[in-house]
């Protein structure tokens, strides 16, 4: 039996938080690896102009390239409709019974987990591995983590993590925008591949939404799209 931590969200773009946390809680948790998956259609991410999951699923790859622990998993993205974490978790417990799961999650996510799709079916189905970016939340976190528990028999492990709240996907796209260097928060070849592609400008938002009009001209079920202004509950990104 394999422990695997599962690390999902749009990763637009994976930056250098997420890969910490991931090898954080490889570490913490004893995984034996840690699957990195884009999601697909998120329902509560409708409205967001978003690059393709092939530009997004490219920059993953080469963010892990050399980290021998940390493996691509296209399962939402291979599903059509909206994501549910729920559902990933079904399909993943099917396909890999002799694996145990570890979604892995930030603060925010956790505060709002109750808002999730079928909440009870993740946390029968999964260990919830919690990171705090922000060290001032430690005591509401755990508040939150022990509601978790009584609420949905939740199995819950807060895995301890350094400060990188000055990191994030939205700051990136906006340092992108204004050309300014991201090197300091995304790996060298992601940095390049978001230059060369011309990725998170004016130009690149536009051709992101046409394509999306398009997918959505083509049977995009909307099931749960009323629903977009609760939280991702994706961790990061």
């Amino acid at each position: 039996m394999a422990k695997i931590g599962l690390m999902g969200g749009t990763f637009n773009p994976i930056h250098n938080a997420h890969l910490a946390l991931a090898d954080a809680a490889y570490h913490y948790c004893g995984l034996d690896q840690v699957w990195f998956m884009p999601s697909g259609v998120s329902y509560l991410k409708s409205g967001l102009s978003i690059p393709n999951s092939e530009v997004r699923s490219a920059m993953i790859r080469l963010a892990i390239k050399n980290v021998p622990y940390f493996s691509f998993c296209d399962v939402e993205i291979q599903r059509e409709g909206n994501t549910y974490t729920a559902d990933t978790l079904k399909e993943l417990t099917v396909r890999y019974p002799e694996h145990e799961f570890y979604f892995l999650m930030g603060a925010d996510s956790a505060f709002y987990f109750s808002h999730w799709h079928q909440p009870e079916q993740i946390t029968r189905l999964c260990t919830l591995g919690i990171v705090n970016r922000n060290p001032m939340e430690r005591e509401r976190l755990e508040g939150q983590i022990q509601q978790l528990k009584t609420q949905f028999h939740a199995k819950v492990i807060l895995i301890p993590f350094q400060d990188f709240s000055d990191i994030s996907s939205s700051r990136i796209r906006e340092l992108t925008q204004r050309e300014e260097s991201i090197t300091d928060y995304v790996p060298s070849a992601v940095a390049e591949y978001i230059l060369t592609n011309r990725l998170y400008t004016e130009n690149s938002a536009d051709q992101s939404k046409r394509r999306q009009c398009q997918e959505k001209g083509n049977g995009e079920t909307q099931n749960g799209l009323k629903k977009t202004q609760e939280k991702n509950e994706k961790s990061t990104g």
